[in-house]
């Protein structure tokens, strides 16, 4: 039963991404989430536009496959990218590689996606979101600079890498793809707001206003 939850919840994501844009032309991304202390949920590799609960496979943390059918030979490649990602930080439920269009804009021009846009705080979005130097993807230097991140920076719930794309880790496949989106948001409006002089970062009390604001109201985001 949980299997079939954690399943449907990825594809349901994916639906969600495809259908917010963050994909690029090819439908390519890779999803993840976790199904117990031991075990994740994963894409076999491909499209993942209409993704089925059929396409996904249950794979150890060591990227050892437990059981469904054969990983696509691409996705060994980054298999390890999301398994360490759930060794480092207990808390995260499931974690997305995408290429979404804005993201990736700033991944390519190695700079930071600054906070300037307040629903990021509801995700718990404290500073802005880094670049880790260029390595081939899935390799242990590109895994590694991950890793730094996501131990130094513990209120950072997603990097870019350089020249390539964005990886968001969070706490359920829904709630990590709508982060995704609303980072999307986050680059377009920045880069958009070049052209009336640039964004403006968020005071230095907002993240502490935010947060008194949900808990008030009972709001998560």
């Amino acid at each position: 039963m949980q299997e079939r939850l954690v399943r449907q919840n990825i594809v349901d994501a994916a639906h969600l991404l495809a259908d917010s844009g963050m994909l690029f032309r090819g439908e390519h991304a890779n999803l993840s989430a976790r199904l117990d202390d031991t075990h994740i949920v994963m894409t076999r590799g491909g499209s993942i536009g209409h993704l089925s609960t059929d396409d996904l496979a249950v794979l150890d943390l060591n990227g050892v496959l437990a059981h469904g059918d054969a990983m696509d030979p691409t996705m060994q490649e980054v298999i390890q990218m999301h398994t360490r990602v759930y060794q480092a930080r207990g808390s995260v439920g499931a974690v997305i590689h995408t290429h979404a269009p804005h993201i990736s804009v700033f991944a390519v021009a190695h700079q930071p996606i600054p906070l300037v846009y307040e629903p990021l705080l509801r995700f718990g979005v404290t500073e802005p979101i880094p670049v880790v130097p260029w390595a081939p993807r899935g390799s242990d230097a590109s895994v590694g600079s991950i890793i730094d991140v996501i131990q130094n920076h513990p209120g950072l719930p997603a990097v870019m890498m350089a020249n390539h794309g964005a990886l968001v880790f969070y706490q359920d496949p829904i709630s990590a793809a709508r982060l995704l989106a609303t980072l999307d948001e986050a680059a377009e409006l920045s880069i958009q707001a070049i052209a009336l002089g640039g964004a403006k970062e968020l005071p230095e009390q907002a993240v502490g206003a935010v947060r008194e604001r949900m808990a008030a109201f009972g709001s998560h985001r």
